[in-house]
């Protein structure tokens, strides 16, 4: 596999393939598997992905803590904003979905990780829903998501632990730009652009959940990074460029997390965590869940 996203677009573009194709023979030769044994996978990880987000627009979710839930099925039910359309609109509640799912012990694709899982779904099946992509195209975007999360794994981490959540939510608003900006007829380049412009806005983003559950901030997270992907795949799109390479957007990302205080990764010592209100809930919540709710 691809070590850096400059060279994967540029044997891409060399080569007249997308990046879905170049991330699929690079897989198959890595793993001696056809190309046809790595979709199918890749088709199966759709289909859970598909199946936490109908549980969690059409259920009453909460999670054992009762601090979040049901918040996609209000998205849902209601009118599209003044600010924005159906699709932003849509694509928030697939995101709150997958996460209220994963916070009720539900099924989900760790895309790129169980905290951060809910943004790449929620744009590639909300842009299908809209525009009508059938699943082998979806198929694709999930190896190119692949191929720029294997990336970042390399130059960075994917963990809130080690890099706060620019790690965790940020990486899977730039697996969703890239892929998507794919999706939508943009090239190698463009696609690496979106990605670019998504983290370039999520970098310093911490990991300070309440109480150490994957449910606050986490949840309303993958909302706000999947609008934040949707900036930078329209964007890209549109011509506009980042003037700092991808990978070394990634690479700062890495170096960030690495000096971030421990307070800010996954240890619920400091941020939103740390705040009067958060402590209390925290404490109110854990002591809920050890009762049995």
């Amino acid at each position: 596999m691809y070590k850096s996203l400059a060279d994967a677009i540029q044997d891409a573009e060399a080569t007249g393939r997308t990046l879905s194709q170049a991330a699929l023979d690079a897989e198959s030769a890595d793993q001696g598997r056809s190309v046809e044994d790595i979709r199918a996978v890749l088709a199966r990880a759709l289909a859970v992905m598909r199946g936490a987000i109908h549980q969690g627009m059409v259920g009453d979710l909460y999670s054992a803590s009762g601090l979040v839930g049901g918040d996609a099925a209000k998205l849902r039910a209601g009118p599209p904003g003044p600010l924005a359309g159906t699709l932003f609109r849509d694509v928030l509640a697939r995101a709150l979905a997958v996460q209220e799912v994963n916070a009720a012990m539900g099924v989900i694709v760790a895309a790129p990780t169980a905290g951060g899982a809910g943004v790449l779904p929620a744009v590639l099946t909300g842009l299908a829903a809209s525009h009508n992509f059938s699943d082998d195209k979806l198929v694709d975007s999930l190896a190119t998501a692949g191929l720029i999360g294997a990336v970042i794994a390399e130059r960075a981490s994917l963990s809130g632990a080690e890099g706060g959540c620019q790690a965790e939510t940020g990486a899977g608003a730039a697996m969703a730009a890239g892929s998507a900006t794919e999706l939508l007829g943009g090239t190698p380049s463009q696609a690496g652009h979106a990605i670019a412009l998504t983290m370039q806005g999520m970098l310093g983003l911490v990991c300070d959940p309440l109480g150490g559950l994957v449910e606050l901030p986490c949840v309303f997270r993958n909302a706000t990074g999947a609008a934040i992907a949707l900036a930078g795949i329209e964007m890209a799109l549109a011509g506009v460029t980042f003037a700092i390479p991808v990978d070394e957007v990634i690479d700062v990302m890495g170096e960030i997390g690495r000096e971030m205080d421990v307070r800010y990764r996954e240890t619920a010592g400091g941020g939103l965590a740390a705040t009067p209100t958060g402590r209390r809930l925290a404490k109110e919540r854990l002591y809920q869940i050890k009762r049995g709710g």
